[in-house]
C-alpha cells in the first residue's frame, strides 16, 4: 500500500473504530475481491473494527480503494472524506496538478489520441467513475474488453473520456497511449473510413508521416491495426464509442486492450478475451442534476427557482435532458416555467441544442434505439406503450398482450434489455421488466393515435400468479379504451371487488373509485366507495370474510346489498345472514385502515390533508394515501417503539422519536433518512413537532429526562439550539403556538409551561393540577393545543379535556386511543388505538348526544313481530327495552346486584327473569313486580346459567363459574340439588341438549366435556382445538353455542359470530361485528333471528335471508 494511504488510515484510525459498522462494508469488498470469507470469519470473531483495520494496514492499493468506495456506498460520506486526499494514484487526478486538474502529459495524451475535452459543465459521478478505473486497472497486464453500457442519454461517452483524464491510469496502464475512435450507426465502407483514419493517425504518430497506402478492404484493415496495436503500441487503449453492432466488434477483435461504450451489453459475447462491464444508471440523483443547472445557470443550487427540482422530476435525472435544458436556459434565463410546462406535456422536439452530442433533442435519441430492432420486434416493442409507469411486469403478462410461448416472449425481452430499451429486475422470481420514464413517455408520444386501438386489443385477465398486473390495472386499461359501460359493469360487482380485495387489498379498490369518478354512477360509486371505507379492515384479515355477507350488512337501499341479496338467491345460500338493526357509527367513519402489527401511538394529517403518517409499537413509520388508505411509504424507522411522527409546514420532512431515545428526519418523497439527533435526550422521547410555518423551521421535543426534557433542533445543526428548563417529571407533549412565539409543553408534574422560543425562557406556568376540586393523587397533563388565534390552550389531563363543552362522542375503537388530530380544515378527525387501527371520522356527522352503552350480556324474548331485549349497562342498571316500536320505551329497572350482571334470561312467559352476576350470586325475579330470590353458593362469578327445560313445570336451573363447578337448583325453592366438581380451570361456557338430558361444559383447562344432567356424571372429554385453532375459527374463545331445533345447524359465538352444518362439521357462515369478544347470542325458537351485542355496545340483529 502507498505510504500516503497507509498514512491516512493511521491518522484517522480512532474516528473510523468509533464511527464504522465492519459488516456492511466487508460485504462490498468481498463482492470487489480484496478479502477472502475467511479473512471475515476471523474479523467477525474479534473488535470487528480494530481488526478490519489491522487487515487493512497489511494489504495494497486495491483493499484502500475498495475499501474506500464501500464508506461512500454506505453513506459514512465524513469518513470518505477523511480517507479521499490518501487514495492511490489509480483514483486520484495526477500529482502536480494544473488549474483544471489535469497534467500537460495528459492533455499531450489525450489530445493525439482524439479523446473528447470535458463538458463545458461537468458534475463528477466519482462512485460510477471509480467502477470504472477499477475495470480499466484489469487490463494493466493482460488484453481485454471493458463495457460501458447504459439507455440513450445516460452519460456513458463523458464517463468514459473522464476515466482515462488520468495520470496513473495512463502511466501505470496504458502507457503506450490512448485512442479514441466515434463509431456510431455505420455500414462497412464507413467502418472502413473509420479505421483507415485510425490507422493512418497511429501511423504519422510513429513516422511523422504516414507511407503505407491506405487498406482497402475490413480485412485488410483488421490486420493492419492488429500490427500497430500489438506491436508499436503493445500497452494501449482503444476507446469505441457508441457501437450498435456486434460486427463492428469483430473487426477489433485483435487481442488489444478496449474500452467501448453502448447501449447493447451483450455485443462483446461475439468476441474473445477477459470481459468487464459497469452499467451505467439511467438518472442523476436529485442534487447532481440540481448542480448541472446551477452550472450552467451561473447559480448557487440553494438559490434555484422551485421549478428547478421539478424539472428534475420530469427529466427522471437523465444527463442528456438535464444538459439539454440547462444548455437552453443559460441563453434565456427567465424560461424555467416555459420549459417544465415542455417537459410535462411531453413536447420533447422542443427541447433540442446543438451540442457535441449525436442528437439534437431526446426524440431523435429514443428513435435511434429502435431503429436498429427488427420490424416485428419494433412493433412488439411498441405495444409497451399500454404499460403504466413505475410499474414492474412478468413475462407472463406479455404473454398475453402478445399471444405468445412464455419462451418466446423471455427471448424477446432478453433482446430488449441487451440494447438498453428495457431494465430487468433479476431479485425478483419469476423476473421483472420494466420501462424508464422517459422511454415510456417516448412511446406514449410516437403511438399516441394508436393508443386506443392497443387498450382495446388488451388485456384478458387471468387467474395465474404473474398475471395479477391484470388485476391492479384492468380499470386503468378499460378507462384509456373509452370502454365505460364495461368499466362501469366491473366496477359495480361485488365479484371484482371480492377478487381485488382478496389479491390487492382495499387502497386500490378505494383509489379506482376515487380515479374513474367523474365517469361513474355518482350516488353507486360512493355506496360502493362507503362499503370499502368501514369494510376496510375487514378485508385485510385472513382469512378472507365473505364479502357477499359484509355487504348483506349495508343500507337495504344500497346497489351493494342489492347484489348481494341476488348472489345470495342466484346460489340459494340460505344461510345468509342480513343486519335488520343499524347503528350510527358507520356514519361517522369515513376511512378506517390497518396499518401496523401492535399498538399505534401516532397519526397525523400531512398540512395539505392529503397524506396520513402513522407509527407505533412494530418500530416503522408508514405513510398513507388519506382519500384510499393506499400505503404510500414504509420505513423501518427506529430500534424500539417509534412514539410520535410529525410533518413540516411544506409536508417534504417527516420526524419521529422513539423509547429509543432518538430522535430522526426524514424526507417525505425519497423515503430516506436526513438526520439523526441521538446524543442528547437520555430516556424515551415522547413527543416531537415541527413550528407552525417555514419561516424559520424548528423542531421541538420532550422526552422523560430528568431535567433537560425539552429541546429546540435547527435542523442544519448536529446539535440542539435550545434547552428549556422548568419541569422535574417527564414531558408528554409539546406544541408551538399559532405565530410560532411560543412553545407549550404538558407535563406530569401538572402543570403547562409556556416558553419564548427565541430566548428559551419560561413565560408562564399554568398549574392543571389545581383545577381538580378532588384530588386525590397526582394529576398527569397528556396534551394541549392552542387555538387558532393563539389566545388560549385546551388540555387533557386525568381523563378530562378542559375546554368549553363537549361536542360529540366517537365510539369505535376497542382499545386505548393515543391520539387524535384534525385535519387542517376541521372536517375530519384522525384517530390510533392499541387495537392496530387507525379511523378517520367526518366531523360534520358525529353525535352531538351519547346514546346508552349496553354491556354484552343480556336476554331477548321473541314474541311475534316484538323484541324485547333485556341487557345491563354501564351502572350495572338492567335496561329492560322494548323494540317493537322505534323509540325502545324502558319498562322496568332492576337494583339488587352489587357487581357486573353477567347473564340475564326470560322464563318462557315472559314473567320471571333470572340473572347472575360477578357478585357469585343468582337472582331470580319477578320484574313487573321486582320481587326477587337469591341463590348463593358459587365462590367466584356465575359466568351462565340454563334453565333445564322450558315447559314451566321443570323448575331446574343449570349454573356454571369461574370456580370450576356446575350447580343445579330449583327456583321456586331456592334449594340446590346438585353440587358438580366439573373442571380445575374457569368455565367458560355450557350448553344443555334440546331433550335437557346432557349437558357440555368448555373450561380455560383447554377441555370439552360432556355430562348427565340426571346422574351429574361424566360422560365423556372431548379433543380440544388448541387455542390458536380456536382463535383463527372466531376470533377468540367460543362463549356461547345454539342447536337448531332440528339439530341440523348450530350458531356459535366469540370474536365473530359462525353458522355450522351439524352433520359434517363445515362452517357455513361467518358475521364480523364492528367491536370483538361476543359473550351471548340469543336465537328465536325458528333459528331465523338472532341477538347480540359487542364490545363496545353495538346491538346487532341478525336475520336468515329468506
Amino acid at each position: 500500500m502507498e505510504e500516503g494511504a497507509r498514512s491516512c488510515l493511521l491518522r484517522f484510525r480512532h474516528r473510523l473504530e468509533e464511527d464504522m459498522k465492519p459488516p456492511y462494508l466487508m460485504d462490498h469488498m468481498i463482492s470487489d475481491g480484496v478479502m477472502s470469507m475467511d479473512e471475515e470469519e476471523k474479523i467477525r470473531t474479534q473488535d470487528q473494527a480494530v481488526a478490519l483495520l489491522e487487515l487493512l494496514l497489511r494489504k495494497d492499493n486495491n483493499a484502500y480503494i475498495s475499501f474506500y468506495n464501500a464508506l461512500v456506498k454506505e453513506a459514512y460520506d465524513d469518513l470518505a472524506n477523511l480517507l479521499h486526499d490518501g487514495l492511490p494514484q489509480i483514483l486520484s487526478y495526477a500529482q502536480n496538478n494544473s488549474s483544471d486538474g489535469l497534467t500537460s502529459y495528459v492533455k499531450m495524451v489525450l489530445s493525439e489520441g482524439g479523446v473528447p475535452q470535458r463538458p463545458v459543465v461537468f458534475v463528477n459521478r466519482q462512485e460510477l467513475l471509480n467502477r470504472v478505473r477499477e475495470k480499466l486497472y484489469q487490463l494493466q497486464k493482460d488484453s481485454g474488453w471493458v463495457t460501458v453500457f447504459g439507455m440513450a442519454g445516460s452519460g456513458k461517452s463523458v464517463l468514459a473520456a473522464e476515466a482515462v483524464r488520468n495520470h496513473g491510469i495512463i502511466e501505470e496502464c496504458f502507457p503506450g497511449g490512448i485512442h479514441w475512435l466515434s463509431i456510431g450507426q455505420l455500414d462497412k465502407p464507413d467502418l472502413l473510413v473509420k479505421i483507415q483514419s485510425l490507422c493512418f493517425r497511429l501511423e504519422q504518430s510513429l513516422n511523422g508521416q504516414c507511407l503505407n497506402r491506405p487498406p482497402s478492404s475490413l480485412d485488410e484493415a483488421k490486420e493492419r491495426l492488429r500490427f500497430l496495436m500489438l506491436r508499436r503500441y503493445p500497452r494501449s487503449l482503444l476507446i469505441l464509442d457508441d457501437v450498435w453492432d456486434s460486427a463492428v466488434l469483430r473487426v477489433f477483435d485483435i487481442h488489444c486492450r478496449i474500452l467501448l461504450t453502448t447501449r447493447n451489453r451483450s455485443l462483446t459475447d461475439s468476441v474473445s478475451g477477459a470481459k468487464y462491464e459497469v452499467e451505467v444508471e439511467s438518472g442523476l440523483d436529485e442534487n447532481k442534476a440540481l448542480e448541472i443547472l446551477s452550472l450552467y445557470t451561473k447559480t448557487k443550487p440553494h438559490s434555484l427557482p422551485e421549478e428547478a427540482r421539478s424539472i428534475v422530476r420530469e427529466c427522471k435525472g437523465s444527463p442528456l435532458v438535464v444538459s439539454l435544458i440547462g444548455a437552453l436556459l443559460k441563453e434565456k434565463p427567465n424560461r424555467w416555467r416555459y420549459y417544465l410546462s415542455q417537459l410535462q406535456q411531453k413536447q420533447f422536439k422542443r427541447i433540442r441544442k446543438s451540442s457535441s452530442y449525436d442528437y439534437d433533442a431526446l426524440d431523435q435519441a429514443m428513435a435511434a434505439s429502435l431503429e436498429v430492432l427488427p420490424d416485428e420486434h419494433r412493433k412488439l416493442y411498441k405495444d409497451l406503450t399500454v404499460i403504466e409507469k413505475d410499474i414492474k411486469i412478468p413475462a407472463k403478462v406479455l404473454c398475453i398482450l402478445w399471444d405468445l410461448e412464455p419462451e418466446e416472449v423471455e427471448d424477446i425481452l432478453q433482446e430488449f434489455v441487451n440494447k438498453s430499451l428495457l431494465f430487468v429486475d433479476s431479485h425478483n422470481k419469476p423476473y421483472l421488466y420494466y420501462l424508464h420514464d422517459l422511454q415510456l413517455d417516448f412511446l406514449v408520444e410516437q403511438n399516441r393515435d394508436q393508443l386506443e386501438q392497443h387498450y382495446r386489443n388488451g388485456p384478458p385477465t387471468s387467474g395465474d400468479e404473474e398475471s395479477l398486473y391484470w388485476i391492479r390495472f384492468l380499470t386503468y386499461h378499460m378507462a384509456k379504451a373509452n370502454l365505460t359501460q364495461e368499466l362501469y359493469s366491473l366496477m359495480f360487482s361485488l365479484n371484482w371487488v371480492s377478487i381485488k380485495a382478496r389479491i390487492m387489498g382495499p387502497a386500490h379498490l378505494i383509489n379506482d373509485y376515487m380515479e374513474y369518478g367523474p365517469i361513474l354512477d355518482k350516488e353507486v360509486r360512493s355506496q360502493f366507495q362507503e362499503f370499502l371505507s368501514l369494510n376496510g379492515h375487514q378485508l385485510e384479515q385472513r382469512p378472507f370474510p365473505d364479502v357477499v355477507q359484509l355487504a348483506l350488512s349495508q343500507p337495504q337501499t344500497s346497489e351493494v346489498y342489492r347484489q348481494a341479496l341476488q348472489s345470495f338467491l342466484h346460489l340459494d345460500l340460505n344461510h345468509l345472514i342480513k343486519t335488520k338493526s343499524s347503528h350510527n357509527l358507520k356514519k361517522m367513519i369515513i376511512s378506517l385502515i390497518h396499518p401496523h402489527q401492535g399498538s399505534i401511538y401516532s397519526a397525523c394529517f400531512s398540512n395539505n390533508g392529503a397524506k396520513i403518517a402513522t407509527c407505533g409499537a412494530s418500530r416503522t413509520l408508514k405513510v398513507f394515501r388519506s382519500v384510499t388508505g393506499e400505503k404510500l411509504t414504509e420505513i423501518q424507522a427506529h430500534d424500539d417503539e417509534v412514539l410520535c411522527c410529525a410533518f413540516s409546514p411544506d409536508d417534504r420532512l417527516l420526524a419521529t422519536c422513539s423509547s429509543d431515545r432518538k430522535v430522526k428526519v426524514w424526507s417525505v418523497e425519497q423515503a430516506n433518512l436526513l438526520r439523526v439527533f441521538e446524543e442528547e435526550h437520555e430516556e424515551q422521547v415522547n413527543h416531537c413537532q415541527f413550528t407552525n410555518t417555514r419561516r424559520k423551521l424548528l423542531l421541538a421535543t420532550c422526552s422523560n429526562d430528568e431535567c433537560m426534557n425539552v429541546k429546540v433542533w435547527n435542523l442544519n445543526r448536529p446539535n440542539s439550539q435550545n434547552t428549556m428548563f422548568g419541569h422535574f417529571e417527564p414531558v408528554n407533549h409539546c406544541c408551538f403556538s399559532p405565530d410560532d412565539t411560543y412553545l407549550a409543553t404538558s407535563s406530569n408534574d401538572g402543570t403547562v409551561k409556556l416558553f419564548q422560543v427565541s430566548s428559551a425562557n419560561e413565560w408562564k406556568t399554568i398549574n392543571v393540577s389545581i383545577m381538580f376540586a378532588e384530588n386525590d393523587g397526582e394529576v398527569l397533563v397528556k396534551c394541549s393545543t392552542w387555538t387558532a388565534d393563539g389566545k388560549r390552550i385546551i388540555c387533557a389531563a386525568k381523563n378530562a379535556v378542559l375546554a368549553n363543552k363537549k361536542m360529540a362522542d366517537c365510539s369505535g375503537h376497542l382499545s386505548w386511543v393515543h391520539r387524535v388530530q384534525f385535519s387542517p380544515d376541521g372536517s375530519q378527525l384522525l384517530s390510533c388505538s392499541d387495537d392496530q387501527t387507525v379511523r378517520m371520522w367526518e366531523t360534520k356527522r358525529i353525535h352531538t348526544s351519547s346514546a346508552v352503552c349496553l354491556k354484552r350480556d343480556s336476554d331477548v324474548l321473541f314474541s311475534e313481530e316484538e323484541i324485547i331485549v333485556s341487557a345491563a349497562d354501564n351502572c350495572n342498571r338492567l335496561q329492560v327495552s322494548f323494540l317493537g316500536m322505534p323509540s325502545g320505551k324502558l319498562l322496568a329497572t332492576l337494583q339488587g346486584h352489587t357487581k357486573t350482571v353477567l347473564r340475564c334470561h326470560f322464563s318462557q312467559n315472559g314473567q320471571t327473569l333470572i340473572t347472575s352476576s360477578e357478585d357469585t350470586t343468582i337472582r331470580v325475579w319477578r320484574w313487573q313486580s321486582g320481587e326477587v330470590r337469591v341463590l348463593e353458593g358459587h365462590k367466584e362469578q356465575v359466568r351462565c346459567f340454563s334453565l333445564l327445560s322450558n315447559t314451566l313445570a321443570n323448575t331446574r336451573l343449570l349454573s356454571w363459574s369461574f370456580d370450576g363447578t356446575v350447580k343445579v337448583w330449583d327456583i321456586e325453592t331456592g334449594e340446590k340439588l346438585q353440587d358438580i366438581e366439573a373442571h380445575q380451570g374457569a368455565i367458560l361456557s355450557g350448553h344443555v341438549s334440546p331433550d335437557g338430558c346432557f349437558f357440555a361444559t368448555t373450561s380455560a383447562d383447554k377441555t370439552v366435556k360432556l355430562w348427565s344432567v340426571k346422574e351429574g356424571c361424566l360422560l365423556k372429554i372431548c379433543s380440544q382445538e388448541s387455542k390458536d385453532g380456536m382463535d383463527s375459527l372466531h376470533g377468540g374463545w367460543v362463549t356461547d353455542m345454539h342447536f337448531s331445533p332440528d339439530d341440523s345447524l348450530l350458531v356459535s359465538t366469540g370474536g365473530y359470530i359462525k353458522w355450522w352444518n351439524v352433520e359434517n362439521g363445515e362452517a357455513l357462515q361467518t358475521f364480523y361485528p364492528t367491536g370483538t369478544a361476543l359473550k351471548r347470542i340469543h336465537v328465536s325458537s325458528d333459528f331465523s333471528t338472532f341477538v347480540t351485542i359487542d364490545s363496545i355496545g353495538i346491538l346487532y340483529i341478525l336475520q336468515r335471508v329468506v
